[in-house]
């Protein structure tokens, strides 16, 4: 019965956006899966996608699915670049990890035209600056 379907929710887990230096010294905006509890999560898959609308267009990116293991306590791993092109579009990433033996998922969304530095913060578990969804 549905009733006995355990209510469980994701906390201390995030999805941050970075712009950073990469190694030919060119600006690199990336995605981060953040682990902020101080323990590990395991089999972390996140499916990565991008919709909306510009120029009154529908617009749809491809499905990108990454399987990251394991993350480490207090780490963040880097899921994939993001292109800047699909900052005008949502930039939806779908997390599922299992932790103290049960499934989590969670959908976090980057609105349109959100991702933006004027807005970024300093990530103490990242080192660096960045838009986070917890």
């Amino acid at each position: 019965m549905i009733k006995d379907i355990p209510q469980l929710y994701v906390d201390d887990i995030g999805i941050a956006i970075t712009k950073e230096i990469n190694e030919e010294l060119g600006e690199e905006w990336n995605a981060y899966f953040v682990n902020f509890k101080h323990v590990p999560v395991n089999g972390v898959l996140v499916a990565s996608t991008g919709y909306g609308s510009i120029n009154g267009v529908e617009k749809k990116t491809s499905t990108l699915r990454h399987f990251l293991n394991v993350v480490h306590g207090r780490t963040a791993v880097k899921i994939e670049p993001v292109m800047e092109d699909v900052f005008s579009i949502n930039n939806e990433y779908w997390a599922s990890f299992y932790h103290n033996g049960n499934l989590y998922d969670k959908k976090y969304v980057f609105e349109a035209n959100t991702i933006d530095v004027s807005k970024f913060e300093f990530i103490e578990v990242l080192g660096l600056e960045g838009i986070l969804i917890m």
